[in-house]
């Protein structure tokens, strides 16, 4: 019977389909990786964004204090009754600080302090309806002194933000805010008669509130993950390359090794022999085939000697 090759489809090599499996981890195994850390890095940017957010807020909070406490009163010695000066009010002076620290570093720019009041001097810092509901929240619980989430303003801009109250507790700093008739008239010749009086002692008149938008939390996040993702991606393409060096070089080739002794065997050439065996599975199919190609040969041998023995005993027939 002569010898056929039967073709099921296109050969596909155990390199080919190596690499395609590793190829397929590869990509597999960085896009599992990148949804994962980027719910991580995004988790840690926001930590480390409302850590931030705190340090700015207590610093803002601690100065204005130490102004109000420290400063002002002195300021106020010294003025004459109807004088005023906006730089001796603690508010008009934290906003002056974050101004300076936004324009002098790049990295708080994004960063925005209100101190939004029901009733304020300045209508600037006149609180707008999200800040009122933070202000009836400290109202209602007076134990409560910090608040803090990611939320979703009216304008479709998403923002962190930290919040605290802002209570009066010294009857002094009343002295400008109970009746326009009390106030200088340097603050009503700046500010007017209509706002920022009626002011109550040990009552939340307003909140101190640090926004910082989340498109920073993105970035932060963002720029971590490909950061890790691209060592990531090259660790992956190093042990792809090394597994792919190593199939081709302790598989791959001892079994185009095995496949061509074969080959030869099964055209006839019984002289064909394999060359550093090794001594795994491989090595050991090797040895298995060289005792079979032995074997073949003996039975051929043998059968060779029969047809032999045959052809002569024919030949005394005929004579």
């Amino acid at each position: 019977m002569p010898y056929t090759r039967i073709v099921t489809g296109k050969k596909i090599t155990l390199s080919k389909s190596f690499s395609l499996l590793m190829l397929l981890v590869f990509v597999s195994g960085v896009t599992l990786s990148g949804v994962a850390l980027s719910h991580i890095l995004n988790l840690n940017a926001q930590h480390e964004v409302a850590l931030t957010a705190n340090v700015v807020m207590d610093i803002l909070d601690s100065s204005r204090k130490y102004m109000n406490d420290e400063l002002t009163p002195k300021f106020q010695e010294r003025m004459e009754t109807d004088e005023f000066f906006p730089e001796v009010i603690p508010s008009y002076n934290i906003k002056s600080i974050v101004n300076k620290v936004r324009q002098n570093h790049p990295s708080y720019a994004e960063f925005n302090y209100k101190e939004a009041m029901l009733n304020p001097t300045n209508t600037e810092d006149k609180a707008n309806e999200f800040e009122k509901q933070l202000i009836e929240r400290f109202n209602r619980d007076r134990n409560l002194q910090l608040l803090k989430e990611f939320i979703s303003l009216p304008s479709g801009t998403k923002v962190f933000y930290t919040a605290s109250p802002i209570v009066i507790k010294d009857s002094n700093c009343l002295q400008c805010h109970s009746t326009p008739s009390k106030a200088p008239k340097g603050m009503i010749s700046l500010y007017g008669s209509n706002n920022g009086f009626g002011w109550q002692l040990n009552k939340v008149l307003g909140t101190q509130i640090v926004y910082v938008p989340t498109h920073i939390v993105r970035q932060k996040a963002f720029k971590s993950l490909l950061l890790i993702v691209g060592i990531i991606a090259l660790i992956f393409q190093v042990t792809l390359f090394v597994a792919l060096f190593w199939l081709k070089r302790y598989v791959i080739r001892p079994i185009k090794q095995v496949v061509n002794v074969a080959e030869s065997v099964s055209q006839g050439d019984m002289s064909a022999k394999f060359d550093n065996i090794s001594n795994n599975e491989i090595g050991t199919l090797a040895e298995v085939f060289t005792r079979m190609k032995i074997s073949l040969e003996m039975a051929i041998t043998r059968l060779d000697q029969y047809r032999g023995k045959n052809r002569r005993g024919d030949n005394y027939s005929n004579q």
